[in-house]
C-alpha cells in the first residue's frame, strides 16, 4: 500500500543515516529530493560554504560499497526501531549536537512542548510517520552513485521484491539541484528556516524573491526560443497535473511578445477524435489520456500546413456532444508568429512524428520542489501538486477534496504512462515551485481536508496530509494578498490577471 511503502522508505532512510554517522562522524547526511530512481542524498560538511551552498563530500564507488555493506549489516542484525517522547528542549539540544541544525530549527519553529523521537541502535532521529518494527523488514534496497552524491533505491510501488529502475534523467536532476542550491543561497535550508522567516515577518521578501526568480526563468526560456527564431515555429508545453501549465504558457507568451514574437495559442484538446472513436482502457471506459485519443493525422497535417505558410481551419472540440466542429477559425503563420500548444503528450515525439522536429521547441513544466522538512525528510512533489489541485478543484470545478484524493491515483498512473517517460525530451524545464507555496497552500488546504469524514475512503490520506501540514507555518491572509496577480499560484487560489 502507499502508506506501507512510505513506512519502508522512512525506515530505510534511518538505516542509511546510521551508516553515514558511523563512517563519517564529522559530517551529516542530507536526503535532498526524489529522483525517478530513488532519493538523492549527499554527505555534507556540518558548516556550509561562504556562499551558502552546502559543502559536499564527493563520494566514490568504493565508499558507496562500504555504506551499503554497513546498512546490510544493520538489516541482518534485525535491530528494533523504538519511539520515545522527549521535551522540546531536550530534542532540540540532541539534534544540534548531532549536527542536524535544520531539524532542530524545525522543532523550535513549531512551538510544541513534547516531540516523538525515534531511536535505532542507540542513535536518534525524527521521521514524520511510522517506521517498521525492525530493520529485518528492509530486505530490498540499493545505492548507486549519482552526480556528487548517491541515490538510495527502494522497491517499486506494488511489490517489495523489485527495485525502482535506474533512470539517469539528467535534465530533471539538474533542475532539482538548481532549486536546492537557490534555496540555500537565500538562506532557506529547510522548512525550519522557512517557518522561522515567516514568523519573523519576512514573507513579503520571500514572495518577491521567488516571483523574481520565476520571471528570470520565463525570460531565459523565451530567450532560447528567440535564439532559434526562423527555425522554431511551434512551442509545446507539457507537465503533470497542477504544474501550472496554463499560467506557464501565458507568461511565456508574454515574454516572447517582449522580444518581438507573436505567439498564437492552439489547444491540443481540439484534436480529440470523436467520442465513438476514442480508445478504451482495460475496464472498458474511454481512455481520454491515450495518445490515440488524438487525431494524429489531422494534427500533423495541419501543423505541416502552418509551417508551410498555408492557412488552415482549426477545429473546436465540442465536449458536450463529443464531436469535432469547424466554426471558421482560420489561422496562418506569419514571419514572427509562433504556435504555443499545451497538452499531456506534448513531449512525446510520436505525437508529431510527421513534423520536422527542428521546428519544435519543447518545454516541461512541473513543481519540482527540493525543499525538505529537514536533513533526512524530503517533501514529495506529488503531495505538493495534490494540494494545489485540491484547492483549485474545489474553487473552480466544485469537486470535493475527497473526490480529488480518490482520483489522484488514476491521475498519477496516467502521468507515469504519458508524461514522465518523456521528460528528458524537453529543450527547457520550467520549475513552477515557489519557496512560499507550502505556507500558502496550508492556509487553503487545511479547512478542506478537515471536512473529510472518518468513514470516508479518503480519510487516511487526508489525515496524512494534515499531519504533514502541521510542520508548516501558514501565511496570513494579509501575506497571501501580497502574491501578485500574475503569479502561477493565482491559477490555484484565484485572483489571476493573466
Amino acid at each position: 500500500s502507499p502508506d506501507g511503502r512510505r513506512t519502508y522508505i522512512r525506515s530505510l532512510c534511518f538505516v542509511l543515516q546510521n551508516a553515514v554517522r558511523e563512517l563519517y562522524p564529522d559530517k551529516i547526511l542530507c536526503i535532498d529530493y526524489a529522483l525517478p530512481s530513488g532519493l538523492y542524498c549527499e554527505i555534507r560538511d556540518r558548516i556550509p560554504a561562504d556562499d551558502g551552498k552546502p559543502s559536499v563530500h564527493y563520494i566514490t564507488d568504493d565508499e558507496i560499497a562500504v555504506i551499503k555493506a554497513r546498512m546490510q549489516a544493520a538489516i541482518d542484525r534485525d535491530l528494533p526501531f523504538s519511539k520515545v517522547k522527549m521535551s522540546a528542549e531536550d530534542a532540540e539540544k540532541l539534534f544540534m549536537e548531532n549536527g542536524q541544525k535544520d531539524k532542530a530549527l524545525l522543532l523550535r519553529s513549531l512551538g510544541k512542548f513534547v516531540y516523538s523521537v525515534y531511536f535505532l541502535d542507540g542513535k536518534a532521529d525524527t521521521f514524520y510517520g511510522p517506521l517498521v518494527p525492525s530493520t529485518g523488514y528492509l530486505r530490498n534496497f540499493d545505492i548507486i552513485g549519482f552526480n556528487n552524491g548517491f541515490c538510495l533505491q527502494y522497491p517499486v510501488e506494488g511489490t517489495v521484491s523489485r527495485l525502482l529502475p535506474l533512470k539517469r534523467q539528467s535534465l530533471i536532476a539538474a533542475t532539482l539541484k538548481e532549486h536546492s542550491d537557490w534555496c540555500h543561497i537565500i538562506g532557506v535550508h529547510g522548512v525550519g528556516t522557512l517557518n522561522g522567516a515567516i514568523l519573523k515577518g519576512e514573507a513579503k521578501n520571500l514572495i518577491n524573491l521567488s516571483e523574481a526568480r520565476h520571471e528570470r526563468l520565463y525570460a531565459a526560456i523565451a530567450d532560447k526560443i528567440y535564439g532559434r527564431r526562423g527555425q522554431v515555429k511551434i512551442v509545446f508545453i507539457a507537465g503533470p497535473s497542477s504544474s501550472g501549465k496554463t499560467s506557464t504558457s501565458k507568461r511565456l507568451a508574454l515574454q516572447c511578445k517582449v522580444l518581438g514574437l507573436n505567439p498564437k495559442v492552439i489547444e491540443l484538446d481540439n484534436y480529440f477524435v470523436n467520442r465513438e472513436d476514442t480508445p478504451k482502457d482495460e475496464n472498458g471506459d474511454y481512455d481520454f489520456e491515450s495518445l490515440q485519443a488524438l487525431d494524429l493525422n489531422l494534427l500533423n497535417t495541419q501543423l505541416n500546413d502552418l509551417l508551410s505558410g498555408k492557412p488552415v481551419e482549426i477545429p473546436t472540440f465540442n465536449f458536450k456532444e463529443g464531436k469535432r466542429e469547424y466554426n471558421g477559425n482560420f489561422m496562418q503563420l506569419g514571419e514572427k508568429d509562433i504556435l504555443i500548444m499545451e497538452g499531456i503528450h506534448a513531449l512525446n515525439p510520436a505525437m508529431t512524428s510527421a513534423v520536422d522536429n527542428s521546428r519544435i521547441f519543447r518545454v516541461y513544466a512541473s513543481a519540482l520542489t527540493s525543499l525538505s522538512l529537514d536533513e533526512t525528510n524530503n517533501i514529495s512533489t506529488s503531495d505538493n501538486r495534490l494540494l494545489r489541485r485540491m484547492i483549485r478543484d474545489n474553487r473552480v470545478r466544485g469537486i470535493t477534496p475527497e473526490d480529488t484524493i480518490l482520483r489522484w491515483h488514476s491521475v498519477r498512473r496516467g502521468e507515469n504512462r504519458n508524461i514522465f517517460p518523456f521528460q528528458e525530451n524537453a529543450d527547457a524545464v520550467f520549475n513552477s515551485a515557489h519557496i512560499f507555496e507550502l505556507p500558502m497552500l496550508k492556509y487553503y488546504a487545511e479547512p478542506l481536508l478537515r471536512r473529510i469524514a472518518p468513514n470516508s475512503p479518503a480519510y487516511t490520506e487526508a489525515t496524512r496530509l494534515l499531519k504533514f501540514l502541521e510542520y508548516i507555518v501558514a501565511l496570513s491572509p494579509d501575506e497571501i494578498a501580497l502574491i501578485p496577480p500574475t503569479s502561477i499560484m493565482r491559477e490555484f487560489i484565484g485572483g489571476q490577471s493573466l
